[in-house]
């Protein structure tokens, strides 16, 4: 039996409906799921719990504010961790928590 996790990437324009893929390999069903703010991120990462995900991946949009509100949102559920960088290249070097 696989495990299910989930990788949420944060951008403007993302929307997680149109934005998601699911990859499917021996070990790991991996939901991958774009949003466009920390709300957002929040309604989405309750979903995937629901949906039997246990591990959640946060990109490195996601600031300590964002990994905390998601942490709080799935309330011990799900393990929550993050791809780090303290300014994010692709925000024009800014913290998600300045942005989202």
């Amino acid at each position: 039996m696989s495990v299910k996790a989930a990788f949420i990437f944060i951008a403007p324009d993302n929307d997680p409906e149109k934005h998601r893929a699911v990859i499917d390999s021996p070990v790991v069903e991996l939901s991958v799921v774009g949003v466009k703010s920390y709300d957002e991120a929040e309604k989405v990462a309750q979903k995937l719990v629901a949906e039997g995900v246990t591990a959640i991946e946060l990109c490195a949009g996601f600031g300590n504010e964002g990994t905390a509100r998601i942490t709080q949102a799935v309330n011990g559920k799900a393990l929550v961790g993050a791809v780090r960088f303290d300014l994010h290249p692709a925000f024009d070097h800014q913290s998600g928590d300045e942005l989202f």
